[in-house]
């Protein structure tokens, strides 16, 4: 009686993707490798105002910090895309 009442339902186990999850970690790599770079470079143009550089060094700073930003995101999104994606074949 409860055989016929149990029906089995046989289920997809969900897997992360590994090549999405690599590309993920290599952006987070890149975003950290960014993040000690921005930083870096903008302390070195502050100490050196008086330098004809001084200008162009902090731009480019600036500009790697808000990269290191953008990637941290992007690489983020990735990751969890590579986790909690849906399966196509469905």
């Amino acid at each position: 009686m409860f055989v016929k009442q149990l029906k089995i339902i046989k289920m997809e186990t969900k897997r992360t993707n590994k090549d999405i999850l690599i590309k993920g970690l290599k952006k987070m790599g890149l975003s950290l490798v960014c993040m000690f770079l921005g930083p870096t470079l903008m302390h070195v143009a502050f100490i050196n105002q008086e330098k004809t550089l001084y200008i162009p060094l902090l731009i480019i700073s600036i500009l790697i910090c808000a990269l290191a930003v953008y990637l941290a995101f992007i690489g983020l999104k990735t990751i969890m895309d590579s986790m909690f994606y849906k399966n196509s074949s469905n």
